[in-house]
């Protein structure tokens, strides 16, 4: 039996639906029918005819419409949209009649004057993605208007779409909004520090139940970034005031009095999700930093608490590097606190005596601008360890105590901030072998910013010299995880070294010292030169019970867990670590010692073949000690 002939054609279809009608309804069923009627009274089919479009049939709130190009039905659109805009601009926000409209072109079967088909079946996909006020069209339409229309599109992706098996790309179209007087656009004042909104994530999956699961994400970030206390982060009520807007970061920068947005989306498709996040200045539109995250849906739970810590650890170093190239760019003789203080963090990563002395003036100036602000103490204690832990430049003495004077002014002003903390920990354990004042201030930091890294890297410091390598090891990997792109890489090697060696694990920590002088040939700590120079693993397996036994033994323990420590181990460690000394260099105790019963590093050259290492102060003595006395038959 033959089958009737159908009638086809390419066409595009335009779905339209109010965006909350059963709310709108259920609150006023007769007022919004009336405001329903009248809108597409005097602008809807109006527009839909001057377009030359077929209103194809009507579903209560919903409309389907037929248009022969992709130009018309994006011209009534977003004309519609704007005017609907308009119009609400006197209503209030909880009885606004808002469209969501989706455009596809695609052939269709016309059947008694109504259309079917797949492509039919997208459009009214695509109108369920968009916000309220908002458009949403396949990439076919949009390859067709593009150069045909002054309209902007952001690309969305591939949303799993119901009940249409192939993969459909959809792009958001970009309107113009109307501001409207219940959100004036008042501007309000950036506060002393960076600051940070972060916008609910949208849902662009189709699937209503993964609305809880972006929310989620958005919420537990705004609580995380909140512990940062660098960081000035906004309300999770005020964020949420723009949940199913079509916004304008710049517009919420004003409102909010913040100078970061932090904007992102959710995906699914069968058990994947993928999730897109993106960091805008507010002031200019740019994009600070933007990653995306595809996981296997499993442990929802697990999932947000996994992709929370990721974004969470992106957008703090992202903020930071975003803050000094804009203090970079703002003159000298115009700076504030903050401002100053950011140039200071500059000049005191690039590690050398000249950008030292400059970041002491500008953490001084900090200080002079604003002397309650605990940040340019914090710098300055740094800066001035930074002198004689990394520069032998000061006398140790006078700049550990300057250094600590400064964290605990730092302290003393807020108590809460953490980087205090972690300065006065690490300034403890590096001037005085204080490891028990040490853990304490780090623990201190911790507690205050979990996710610290400058705090779990003094931990790892902390933990590696007295005793415990193997917990050492674990927050130096915390620390490395949360702080990836981080300029003092040669200090993370070496102690990395070190707490392999002081673990006994021998060929790991030649494998770690080799890296070490590979990558940063000018590396001053002994143990990684000594490492790297046995790093045969025969010779490393030669020479493993005597390293162990070695390690067993309590005086050299003691050598050990003083290491890094120029003041504040006791007269019998210093005679031990001279006698020793004395002993493998073939010299008498004596000329091992000089004023001040510090070891002089003048005699531990012939241990070196010769060369003189710069003199850092129980740290070369212990490591020489532990190192050649492996040597020794």
């Amino acid at each position: 039996m033959a089958r009737e002939p159908v009638e086809r054609r390419l066409a595009a279809i335009l779905a339209a639906d109010v965006a909350g009608y059963s709310r709108l309804v259920g609150a006023d069923e007769e007022g919004t029918l009336t405001r329903l009627k009248a809108y597409r009274r005097e602008l809807i089919d109006p527009k839909i005819a001057e377009h030359r479009g077929r209103i194809v049939k009507t579903t209560g709130d919903g409309l389907l419409v037929e248009f022969s190009s992709v130009v018309d039905a994006l011209r009534c659109a977003t004309e519609t949209q704007t005017a609907m805009a308009e119009r609400n601009a006197a209503v209030p926000a909880d009885i606004r009649i808002e469209f969501r409209v989706g455009i596809h072109q695609g052939d269709i079967v016309v059947e008694d004057g109504d259309i079917f088909g797949d492509g039919v079946n997208i459009a009214a996909r695509l109108e369920g993605l968009a916000e309220p006020g908002g458009i949403c069209v396949s990439a076919r339409v949009q390859e067709d208007a593009a150069g045909k229309l002054d309209l902007a599109f952001e690309d969305i992706g591939q949303p799993e779409l119901k009940n249409i098996s192939r993969p459909v790309r959809v792009f958001r179209v970009a309107t113009k909004r109307i501001a409207l007087p219940s959100d004036p656009p008042v501007a309000l004042p950036l506060p002393d520090k960076p600051s940070v909104a972060v916008l609910p994530f949208s849902n662009m999956s189709g699937d209503p139940e993964q609305e809880f699961f972006a929310d989620g994400i958005a919420e537990d970030i705004i609580t995380a970034l909140s512990r940062y206390p660098s960081l000035f982060v906004i309300a999770r009520n005020s964020c949420f005031t723009y949940k199913g807007r079509v916004v304008d970061v710049k517009q919420v920068g004003r409102e909010l009095g913040v100078r970061y947005v932090l904007e992102g989306s959710l995906r699914k498709s069968g058990n994947r999700i993928r999730v897109t996040a993106q960091l805008v200045e507010a002031e200019t539109g740019n994009h600070i930093w933007a990653e995306r995250y595809d996981r296997d849906l499993l442990d929802i739970f697990a999932l947000q608490d996994e992709i929370t810590e990721a974004v969470t650890i992106a957008v703090t170093p992202a903020i930071h590097d975003a803050e000094l190239r804009r203090a970079l760019r703002k003159p000298i003789g115009n700076l504030d606190a903050w401002t100053a203080y950011q140039r200071g963090l500059w000049h005191f990563s690039k590690v050398t005596l000249d950008d030292n002395i400059l970041a002491q003036d500008f953490f001084q100036q900090a200080i002079d601008i604003d002397p309650t602000f605990a940040g340019g103490y914090t710098g300055l204690a740094l800066a001035h360890h930074q002198v004689v832990a990394d520069l032998r430049a000061r006398t140790p003495n006078e700049a550990h105590s300057s250094a600590e004077s400064l964290a605990r002014r730092a302290i003393a002003l807020d108590p809460a901030d953490a980087e205090a903390h972690a300065a006065l920990a690490r300034v403890r354990l590096v001037s005085r072998g204080d490891y028990g004042g040490a853990l304490t201030e780090a623990e201190q930091a911790l507690a205050l910013s979990p996710n610290l890294a400058s705090a779990h890297r003094t931990l790892a410091q902390t933990l590696i010299f007295s005793g415990q390598p193997q917990e050492g090891l674990v927050a130096l990997e915390r620390s490395n995880r949360l702080d990836p792109r981080n300029r003092m890489l040669p200090g993370r090697l070496n102690l990395l070294t070190m707490g392999l060696y002081f673990s006994g694990k021998y060929e790991a920590a030649a494998e770690a010292a080799t890296q070490a002088v590979r990558s940063h040939p000018n590396t001053r700590c002994p143990i990684v030169g000594l490492l790297r120079r046995w790093a045969s693993l025969a010779e490393l397996q030669k020479r493993r019970k005597h390293w162990q036994g070695l390690w067993r033994s309590r005086r050299l323990r003691l050598i050990c867990m003083s290491a890094n420590a120029c003041r504040g181990i006791g007269r019998k460690t210093r005679h031990i670590c001279s006698k020793v000394c004395a002993r493998l260099a073939g010299t008498s105790e004596d000329a091992c010692a000089t004023k001040g019963n510090e070891p002089d590093r003048h005699t531990f050259a012939a241990l070196f073949d010769g060369r003189c290492l710069p003199w850092r102060g129980t740290a070369v003595v212990a490591l020489a000690v532990i190192g050649f006395a492996a040597l020794m038959p």
